[in-house]
This record gives C-alpha cells, sequence and structure tokens, in this order.
C-alpha cells in the first residue's frame, strides 16, 4: 500500500502552551489577590478597575477561558494530528484561532476591570465580544471537523468524540445564552427576564463547566493518560458507556443552581434528578482512567507527570460526586451561597483542570523541543507544593462553609429569633479560614512559577519547535453501510458527520424540555400587579450595581427557609422579577441578601435611610466594623452619566418592559427630581453636607451614588406587605 508522506503542525501546539502558561500566572495572581482582599479590603482603595467586583470575573474568564482553554486547545491540536494521522486541515484557521483566542482574551483583561460587564456568571464578556468567541469558535470547529473528514485513520478514537461533543455543546450554548440587545459599542440587555435569563445562565453556567472544562479535558485525559503510562485504555466498551450517557445527563443538570428559587418546582427537581444520575458516568470515566494505570503503578513513584494525572482523575472524580450530593434539597439548603460552593469549584479547577494541564505539558514540551525535561525533582516539587496548596486552599473553605450554614440558621435557645441575627458575626468567625485559603493559593502559584522556570530551561536546552514528518496510507473506500459483523458503534466511528449530528440530537433534549416551556408557557411565572418597572433613575444606579460587581458578594433571591425570612424578609417570588434584565440572583452571599433592601422591619438587613448607605458606600468599616467590603468613593465622586438613559428605556421597551412614550420623554425630568429627594435628605445630615455641600462643581444630586441608593431603596418594595392601620 503506498504510503502518504506529511508532516505534524508543532507550531500552533507550541503557541497555545506558552499562552496557556503565560495566563495561568495571571490568572492566578488575580486570583490570590483576591484571596488577600477578603483579608485587606481596601488594599486596592480608590482604584476603580482594581477593585474586587471588577476583578472577580477577570479571574474567572483568564483561568477557564485563557489558561484551561489554550491548554485545551494545545492538547486537542497536538492528539488530534496524531489520531487522525493528518495535519490540521488550514494552517490559515490554526492561526486565526490561535490569535483571536489571544485577543478575545486581551479584550476580556480590558473591559472587565472597566466594568463592561453583563454579570451573568461565566458569561460576563459584553456583545461585541461574545460575537468574536461564537466566529472564533466556528473557525476551531471548521479545523477540527476538516481534519477529520481528511483523515487517514478510518476509526475516530474516543478522545475525539469528546472534542466533538465540547464544539456543538459550548457552540449552542455561547449562543443562546448570549442573546442581547445592545444599548451602545459595550452595553447591552439580556433578551432573557428573571426567572428564564436565570434558568437559561445556569443551563449554560453548569454546562460550560460541563463541556468546556470536563468534556474536552476527558479527550486529553483518553489520549495523554494512555500515552504517559504506555498502556491502552482500560475498557473501550466503558468509554463508549461514558461519553453517550454523560453528554446526554449533563445538560439538564444547570437547575440544580437554583434549587429553593424562585424557579419553578418541576424543573428544580429535573434538575436533581439528572444531576444524581452524573454519578454513574462520570465515575465510569474516572474508573476508566484511574485502571488505565494497571500495571505502572511502580511508575507513579517517580515520574511526576503520572503523579499529576492521578491526582487530576481523583479530583475529577471527587467533584463529580459532590457535585450530585449539593443538587440534593437537603444538602443544598445548607451549602448554597456558601464557601462550601468555592471549596467545591476549586477542588475541580485546581485539581482536575489545573494539574491534568501541568501533567500534559510536562510531558509535551520536551517531546516538542526534542529533549529531556529539564528537571523531574522540581516537577516533583511543584507536584507536591501544588497538592499541599489544594489541601489548604479547599479544606478551610468547607469549614467555612459549614460555619456559615450553622450560623445563619441557628435560633435562640427559645426559638424566637436568630442567634446571629448581624450578618457580621459570621463574617469575623471565619477569618482564619480566609488566610489559610490565601496560603494554599499562594503555594499553588509558587507551584506555577516552578513550572514555567522548568519549561524555559527545557526549552532553552532544546532544539526550535519543528514540524513532525510522518506518513500513513491513504484512507481506502469503504461501503457506507455497516459491514457484515460490524458492530453500530464501529460503524458509527468511521461517520463523523453521522456521529456530530447524533452527538447535537443528545444534548439539545435536555435544553428544549427545560427552557421552552419556561418561556412560553406563562403560568410558570404568576404576573404580580404591584411589580413596576424601576423608574429612570432606578434603572442607571442598576446598571452602575452590575457595573461594580456587587452580585458576586450579594444575592437577591430569599429562600423560603424561616431563617432567611427572618433574617431579610419576606421570600422571593418568580414574578418579582419580570423586568429584571439581566437577573441577580447571586450565588455566594459575602454580603447579607440585598431583594429585601428597601423594605423597613428587620432589625439588621432592610429599611436603612439614604445616609446610611451613603456612608456604607464611603467607608463600609466605618458603620459597620469587620466588614469585607471595599470602599466605593467613585461613586461619590462620578458625575452620572445620562446620556444613554433614552436609548435604555427603548430598548427595554423592545424586551417587554411597558416604558411609555412619556416615560421616555421625561425621563431626565424624573431622575432630577428623585435625585433632589435623595440629595436633600443626605445634605440634611451635617457630616456629608460638610465635606459635599459646597461643592457646585457636580451637584451631589447629579453623582452615582445617588443613582445607586435610589436602586437599593427600591428592592422589594412593589411586595412589601403595608403595616394595617
Amino acid at each position: 500500500m503506498e504510503m502518504q508522506q506529511f508532516q505534524y503542525d508543532n507550531k500552533i501546539v507550541r503557541n497555545f502552551i506558552y499562552a496557556s502558561i503565560v495566563f495561568g500566572v495571571v490568572g492566578m495572581l488575580v486570583g490570590l489577590i483576591l484571596a488577600f482582599m477578603f483579608l485587606f479590603p481596601n488594599i486596592t482603595s480608590g482604584i476603580p478597575f482594581l477593585s474586587f467586583g471588577r476583578l472577580r470575573p477577570l479571574h474567572t474568564n483568564a483561568v477557564i477561558f485563557a489558561f484551561v482553554g489554550n491548554a485545551m486547545f494545545a492538547g486537542a491540536y497536538y492528539s488530534m494530528q496524531r489520531l487522525l494521522k493528518a495535519r490540521m486541515f488550514s494552517d490559515f484557521l490554526s492561526k486565526l484561532h490561535f490569535w483571536g483566542w489571544q485577543l478575545i482574551i486581551v479584550a476580556a483583561a480590558i473591559t472587565l476591570p472597566l466594568g463592561y460587564t453583563t454579570s451573568k456568571e461565566y458569561a460576563e464578556l459584553e456583545w461585541p465580544i461574545d460575537i468574536a468567541i461564537a466566529l472564533i469558535w466556528v473557525v476551531f470547529g471548521i479545523n477540527m471537523i476538516g481534519t477529520i473528514i481528511k483523515r487517514r485513520e478510518r476509526h475516530i478514537y474516543v478522545a475525539i468524540w469528546f472534542y466533538i461533543a465540547t464544539f456543538v455543546t459550548v457552540a449552542v450554548l455561547h449562543i443562546f445564552n448570549s442573546l442581547e440587545l445592545p444599548v451602545s459599542g459595550l452595553k447591552s440587555y439580556s433578551v432573557y427576564a428573571g426567572v428564564q435569563d436565570a434558568l437559561v445562565q445556569w443551563w449554560y453556567g453548569h454546562n460550560a463547566v460541563a463541556f468546556f472544562l470536563t468534556t474536552p479535558f476527558l479527550g486529553l485525559m483518553y489520549y495523554f493518560v494512555p500515552k504517559a503510562a504506555n498502556r491502552p485504555v482500560y475498557s473501550y466498551r466503558l468509554s463508549i458507556i461514558h461519553f453517550w450517557s454523560l453528554i446526554f445527563i449533563y445538560i439538564w443538570a444547570g437547575p440544580h443552581h437554583l434549587l429553593y428559587s424562585a424557579l419553578p418546582d418541576w424543573a428544580q427537581n429535573l434538575g436533581v434528578v439528572f444531576s444524581v444520575m452524573l454519578i454513574a458516568p462520570s465515575w465510569g470515566g474516572m474508573i476508566n482512567g484511574l485502571l488505565t494505570l494497571r500495571g505502572v503503578w511502580d511508575k507513579v513513584r517517580t515520574d511526576a507527570v503520572l503523579k499529576f494525572y492521578v491526582v487530576a482523575i481523583t479530583g475529577y472524580g471527587m467533584a463529580t460526586f459532590e457535585g450530585p450530593m449539593l443538587s440534593l434539597k437537603n444538602v443544598n439548603a445548607i451549602a448554597h451561597f456558601t464557601d462550601w460552593i468555592i471549596a467545591h469549584v476549586h477542588v475541580g479547577a485546581l485539581a482536575w483542570n489545573g494539574f491534568l494541564s501541568f501533567g500534559m505539558i510536562y510531558w509535551l514540551v520536551p517531546r516538542l523541543t526534542k529533549t529531556k525535561l529539564f528537571s523531574e525533582k522540581l516537577a516533583n516539587f511543584h507536584f507536591w507544593i501544588g497538592t499541599l496548596g489544594i489541601v489548604l486552599y479547599a479544606l478551610p473553605m468547607y469549614v467555612a462553609g459549614f460555619t456559615q450554614a450553622s450560623m445563619w440558621k441557628q435560633f435562640k435557645a427559645d426559638g424566637g429569633s436568630l442567634e446571629y441575627g448581624n450578618f457580621l458575626e459570621t463574617v469575623t468567625q471565619i477569618i482564619p479560614m480566609y488566610w489559610m485559603r490565601a496560603i494554599g493559593g499562594t503555594l499553588y502559584l509558587t507551584g506555577v512559577i516552578v513550572l514555567v522556570y522548568n519549561i524555559v530551561r527545557t526549552v532553552k536546552q532544546g532544539s526550535a519547535v519543528q514540524d513532525d514528518a510522518a506518513e500513513a496510507p491513504a484512507l481506502a473506500v469503504i461501503s457506507p453501510n455497516r459491514l457484515k459483523g460490524e458492530k453500530w458503534h464501529s460503524w458509527l466511528e468511521r461517520k463523523p458527520i453521522q456521529f456530530t449530528i447524533y452527538t447535537t440530537v443528545a444534548i439539545l433534549i435536555g435544553g428544549i424540555i427545560q427552557i421552552l416551556p419556561t418561556i412560553f408557557v406563562k403560568s410558570n411565572i404568576p404576573t404580580i400587579a404591584a411589580v413596576k418597572p424601576y423608574t429612570p433613575l432606578e434603572l442607571q444606579g442598576r446598571d452602575i450595581y452590575i457595573r461594580e460587581g456587587c452580585v458576586s458578594c450579594h444575592s437577591q433571591l430569599i429562600r423560603p427557609f424561616r431563617s432567611e425570612v427572618e433574617r431579610y424578609g419576606d421570600y422571593s417570588r418568580s414574578g418579582e422579577y419580570v423586568y429584571d434584565h439581566p437577573f441577580l440572583w447571586g450565588s455566594k452571599r459575602t454580603g447579607p441578601d440585598l431583594h429585601r433592601e428597601g423594605v423597613p422591619g428587620k432589625p439588621f438587613n432592610g429599611g436603612r435611610d439614604d445616609v446610611w448607605h451613603f456612608n456604607h458606600m464611603y467607608d463600609p468599616q466605618s458603620i459597620s466594623p469587620g466588614s469585607l467590603m471595599p470602599r466605593y468613593q467613585w461613586l461619590i465622586k462620578n458625575k452620572l452619566d445620562n446620556s444613554m438613559i433614552e436609548k435604555k428605556m427603548q430598548v427595554m421597551v423592545t424586551l417587554g418592559v411597558p416604558y411609555t412614550d412619556a416615560d421616555i420623554a421625561n425621563a431626565n425630568k424624573s431622575m432630577d427630581e428623585q435625585a433632589k429627594k435623595i440629595e436633600s435628605k443626605l445634605l440634611a445630615n451635617s457630616d456629608i453636607n460638610k465635606v459635599f455641600g459646597k461643592d457646585q462643581e457636580v451637584p451631589l444630586k447629579d453623582r452615582e451614588i445617588v443613582a445607586l441608593i435610589a436602586y437599593l431603596q427600591r428592592l422589594g418594595t412593589d411586595t412589601a406587605v403595608k403595616p394595617k392601620q
């Protein structure tokens, strides 16, 4: 049989590896800074673009899409070429994919600290960047599918199944979650409102973890673990069951992020059922990975790459056991909104994604540069200090989560009132755990810096990255029908287009069944007549709240628990959110819930006057000793930009918010009248008047703080129970 000569493209693999390392250091450094902000909340005081609320989405995006994303592309480009016995379909598309992805990351690194954000978790980037992501993702897909079609290996290997599922599902998730109407070049509003927005966001958010952080890394596991161990995958049959059951079940699990929320019960229960079912395929994959190492466990003692893989797969198993457990309502009632979730997320991120990436980098770079790793001892040191970092990060966060949950829910012995009614009592209690978390993060980052040194020295002692020469026979023509004795899946493995279609159908079923009823069946979200659209000033204040990332620390969702109703006020209902584009339910309570902030009546939460809010934003610790909230003094200095208010309201009308033409025409007048009322209350306070009353350059009524106060004082007032006469 005639052999065909060709070359594997190693340069694209090298580029993605180097980008992954650089952005990994940056993303983890930002994360470490955020960890220390819990201990020293004002270390960046006065610098808006370095505030916690703006840096937090920068950290998550840098780690997920820059560090993990680039590592994923490096491993996929390397393994696909060798599994398919073909160079990538197009060198131009490979380069366009690489540089396009890096430009997207740079755009995120610029816009997020400047406050341009949608506030939707893992999808914070504004609409022009969302379009760029979709285009570059399509470039990756064309390049991958083109390579599969021109392959010289008939059957597509299990790793490539997971790459196909990743491409298809991330495209669907990203497009539907990012549907938004632009207001300006870097401002938009989600087309979904309230409950629908929450469901679509966590359908995306959970499955971004599933199909960006899990399925592609399972593909990498199925290629690089057997390569490093020099052993075949333990079970081909198990890999088939693992793949199809995982991609079908995973897509249903998103609603478990919204238990005890305003989401309809049927959707919550569906999420719970499928989340529990996820244990089986997830652990099937973990077992398949670990048992691939049978017969080579003696090498694990000395081989750093295998050590990283073992802990990565174990971390995957731990995270995918804990996830279904957290979806059980009785467990979720304890864990949700606490630091337990932070621990859970980071076990997956630091162990599964981080360690699998590090093992892959240590294995790949010497092969790309035709040399040995500079120092196996340094790689082993990285492994041990990284493992210690994970332990010191995760364990204190579990303790912090249990502490928060127990203190939030505890009543006094007589059962009449909360034992810890002041939210700050729970905050001060967990500061030691935050110190340990910061130490663990420091150790983990130290290991990454050791990796950087080790890789730099390895590259310097090796030769320049060259494309590898290879040869393979051309793919022989064969009947498209199933051959005699050929099993169905073997036939499917040589039909990549059909394989992609079946994969798409598998992932669409769950999304369609969950999301469409909440959009088209109105009984899911009963109308509350008292709920009105935000006034123009409140809408401006809400946008400032979004810009500053307040939703990172404050939820706006009161669950129907006695402890929460006692602390915050009446529980949240679905109809209250019908004009919220986007929703702001939050996923962590570093501070108290704000959904009833404008309603008086609770001893520690809600009903505070305008002066309190002003002082709280100016210097939180002065009125809340022990608070972790940073100062937002620029809100008091900045003039409110009202130039886009009419356009904002017009976009809201398009989305179904019932502003009239008169409302829009009188927007500026309305804002001025409402702002003057707040200003008069503030200037009646002698301390505020002394500092700001004589500053006529920008009257206090025209500053951002007034709009934010208007929004906070609105929260919960629509459905507040009015006292009887």
